[in-house]
């Protein structure tokens, strides 16, 4: 009869190997959930695209959408699409900064596409392309993430997993735009991260909806 010392060594063994197969099944399986729903939601919203690209268009010179490099899964960069709700060049004054509540840069006609996060509708490309995921951490900007780091050196176990269009940390805080408010966020992350499973997804894409009206967007 095997010890008992073996027969523990061996079951610990087998939830250890369950265990990876549960998290591997999860993550193959929400790739392409990301992929079909990801691509539903494309279609379903080009009426509002077109709506956001002749608002911008008419509002302000330069391209309705543009690019910002984020950090993504594994410290990756990647070029993330937004609609742009900013004037041309806002950022070359300041560099890399949070927004901020009434921010002047900010092209006035545009500022629902924030309040209702519109804005973020072409990261639907980037979710499509496997750079993002529905439901994960928000990608920060490498010049802001390494500031972040000086703070929090947990922060790098956001790139554990793709980063998302909403998250936790969206639904529960809001944005943040501070390094002092970004704790909070954090916090959230990670308890998402540890906490991975489809009701905990559904819950919050379907908590994502009441934030179509969203005051504390800048």
């Amino acid at each position: 009869m095997p010890e008992p010392i073996t027969i523990v060594g061996f079951a610990g063994g087998i939830v250890a190997i369950a265990g990876h197969l549960a998290r591997r099944y999860f993550e193959c399986a929400k790739e392409i959930v990301d992929v079909l729903l990801g691509a539903a939601a494309l279609l379903l919203t080009i009426p509002v695209w077109l709506v956001c690209a002749i608002l911008i268009k008419i509002s302000s010179d330069g391209p309705v959408l543009f690019t910002q490099v984020r950090v993504g899964k594994d410290g990756k960069l990647f070029k993330m699409y937004k609609f742009r709700t900013m004037y041309q060049s806002a950022e070359n004054h300041t560099g890399a900064v949070w927004a901020a509540k009434d921010d002047p840069r900010i092209i006035r006609s545009c500022r629902w596409m924030r309040s209702s996060h519109a804005d973020e509708l072409p990261q639907l490309i980037n979710v499509i392309k496997g750079e993002m995921s529905l439901v994960g951490p928000r990608p920060e900007r490498p010049e802001i993430l390494q500031k972040l780091e000086v703070h929090y050196p947990d922060v790098k176990k956001r790139l554990s997993v793709l980063p998302g269009i909403t998250g936790l940390a969206q639904v529960r805080n809001g944005y943040d735009t501070t390094i002092d408010e970004f704790r909070y966020k954090l916090e959230s992350d990670l308890e998402y991260i540890n906490k991975r499973k489809w009701r905990n997804e559904l819950r919050i894409m379907a908590a994502t909806l009441t934030k179509i009206r969203d005051k504390k967007s800048h």
